[in-house]
């Protein structure tokens, strides 16, 4: 069964069944989520505060980037894999942003990238698209942006901010977007922008009226012990289990109880003998 192209994830607009997104960061994650037949896989950005420990996803590098790509793409078989373009990897001269999308297809494995941005990325969207470089875009709040937005905070809860979203999710439908993440968008605005709109619609905290939902996986799984956001569920409490598994590992060790004779090997008693 090959990888869900590009049609495949334009088709699913207006579907009667919305559809998932996952981040996954490594190669044991991808292959759980493959299997449980997630049919898109991010690598997030957001790889920065729940894998490298940052407090934003700002520090994130291509080389980052290109460097987890590759393991969630051998753990897949079947999913779209879509990859952030980090802070400022595609803002400025269009040359190097070709070089940058470059390295997460070519060296990465990526099957599209995502982008940060509305109306002002436009033209770099509409580039990377006529260079045969699918992309997907994120508009409402975008976390490289959370400097001058001032925290992490719902987006599109004004009259003038409505507005100004509607406008920049018909924007990047124009210029070329296979599809947009709808992030801390109030659930009425997320429903009118993906009625108005013949790509699909990928809600994060946007409510339930996308025509499909991301999250990040270390929420879901119950990973990111420090804070879980409004919009993640917990569906496991792996973090609990992993901390027990921990403590029960060292009290063990420290007893001796680990490891048993199930856990290694012995000599053959002549091999010991001819060396005493």
């Amino acid at each position: 069964m090959p990888r869900l192209s590009i049609t495949d994830v334009m088709n699913l607009k207006g579907s009667t069944e919305p559809f998932s997104m996952l981040t996954a960061y490594d190669y044991h994650t991808a292959k759980l989520a493959d299997k449980a037949e997630i049919p898109i896989l991010l690598v997030g950005d957001s790889l920065g505060m729940v894998v490298l420990g940052y407090d934003s996803t700002v520090q994130v590098t291509i080389g980052d980037m290109v460097h987890h790509t590759k393991p969630v793409v051998r753990g897949s078989n079947n999913a779209m894999i879509v990859t952030d373009m980090p802070f400022m990897s595609y803002h400025g001269d269009h040359g190097v942003t070709m070089a940058n999308a470059a390295r997460l297809i070519q060296e990465g494995g990526a099957g599209a990238v995502k982008v940060e941005g509305g109306k002002t990325v436009c033209p770099t969207i509409t580039a990377l698209v006529n260079s045969g470089i699918p992309v997907m875009s994120h508009i409402g709040l975008t976390p490289q942006s959370v400097h001058a937005l001032g925290g992490f905070k719902l987006q599109g809860n004004t009259l003038k901010g409505a507005r100004a979203l509607l406008e920049d999710a018909k924007a990047v439908e124009a210029a070329g977007a296979f599809a947009v993440v709808l992030e801390l968008v109030p659930a009425e605005l997320s429903k009118i922008i993906s009625e108005r709109l013949t790509i699909p619609t990928i809600g994060i905290g946007a409510g339930p009226n996308c025509d499909g939902q991301v999250q990040v996986a270390h929420d879901i799984l119950g990973l990111s012990i420090d804070y879980t956001p409004r919009h993640a569920l917990k569906y496991a409490d792996s973090g609990a289990l992993a901390l027990k598994a921990f403590k029960d590992y060292k009290t063990d060790v420290s007893s001796g109880k680990f490891p048993t004779k199930k856990n290694f090997r012995t000599l053959d008693p002549s091999v010991i003998e001819q060396l005493s």
